[in-house]
């Protein structure tokens, strides 16, 4: 099925072209032949569906559980943000953010769209319920049998992580992580990055407990664990190797390892999580198994439109695949 970027493609123009020709947009200066050259494409491409789709949804909002502060500390959600919000504008739907309370909060009689970005419970997803019948969440998955969702697989990242370090030949593997909780609950939101590191160590008949270490996901917390914890080990019992959760946190690990002298990868390794654009740029530059985040937005705002439309009334959960990438951190490219 044609997409606006696909006639941009064909057509030869921008998507933001694309959109407001299709959508009569009088304030646009672009050349007849252009308009009819969109137009022409358009039927060719049989953009017919798409079309019903804008007219499905004019608004949305998107909730999220990290303020935009929060966001610059930890990029994933950034990125997401950023996918649903590139997906919106390119079929001219308006999207607004609020926070979970403000959301909440909020006088309205009327239900509304909602994508919503962040780790959420079942009772915070009832919630949400209550004010929107439409409701998709990206990054957490409260209750597949009632809710459309858009997740990674992060055990399944573990275990690409895991497998290639030990192709590497590294047996004392350490790992840091971060704590989460659900907005306004105490409750610590497992993780399973480090749920399946811990059985995976167990499964091959390692110990895993020694190395383990968590704080935040943020660049001070990845700094401090390594110089007030590794860094004071006996280079002998110090891992080899280091499963870092998120790149935000792997930056920090790598400035404290410089300043200890400790060499990467000559002394350990490091793998992260994520990909965001800086790991290329670090030094050095870090592996990192790259999570598709902009598709993962995109793709919470086409299951929405799918529901919108009527084309589908089956709760759906899409899980967005990830890819190492084989950087100098670990000693390979």
């Amino acid at each position: 099925m044609a997409t606006i970027k696909d006639i941009a493609k064909e057509a030869g123009v921008s998507i933001a072209t694309v959109s407001r020709v299709l959508n009569y947009d009088n304030t646009l200066s672009v050349a007849e032949s252009t308009k009819q050259r969109i137009f022409q494409t358009a039927e060719a491409l049989n953009y017919t569906k798409h079309a019903k789709r804008k007219q499905a949804v004019q608004a949305l909002t998107i909730v999220y559980w990290y303020t935009e502060q929060e966001e610059l500390e930890d990029l994933y959600y950034l990125s997401i943000r950023l996918g649903i919000e590139k997906r919106c504008e390119e079929l001219g739907i308006r999207a607004r953010r609020l926070l979970l309370e403000e959301f909440l909060e909020q006088e309205t009689s009327e239900s509304e769209p909602v994508i919503a970005v962040g780790k959420f419970s079942p009772a915070q997803a009832g919630l949400l319920q209550q004010v929107s019948t439409q409701l998709v969440f990206v990054d957490s998955s409260p209750g597949e049998e009632m809710f459309d969702a858009v997740i990674a697989d992060f055990q399944r990242v573990t275990e690409k992580i895991l497998s290639y370090l030990w192709e590497l030949g590294h047996t004392r593997i350490g790992y840091l992580g971060g704590r989460e909780t659900y907005p306004s609950e105490t409750a610590i939101i497992p993780d399973p990055r480090e749920e399946t590191f811990k059985q995976l160590m167990d499964a091959q008949g390692r110990d895993a407990a020694p190395w383990i270490r968590t704080g935040r996901f943020t660049v001070q917390d990845g700094y401090e664990l390594i110089k007030n914890e590794l860094a004071a080990m006996n280079p002998e019992a110090r891992p080899t190797a280091l499963f870092v959760a998120n790149d935000t946190m792997a930056v920090g690990c790598l400035r404290a390892l410089h300043e200890e002298q400790i060499r990467v990868p000559d002394d350990i390794s490091v793998v992260s999580v994520n990909d965001v654009s800086v790991a290329k740029f670090v030094y050095p530059p870090l592996t990192s198994v790259k999570v598709y985040t902009e598709v993962m937005g995109e793709t919470a705002v086409d299951l929405l439109l799918e529901r919108l439309d009527g084309r589908r009334t089956i709760p759906k959960t899409v899980l967005v695949a990830t890819e190492l990438q084989k950087r100098e951190s670990c000693g390979r490219a």
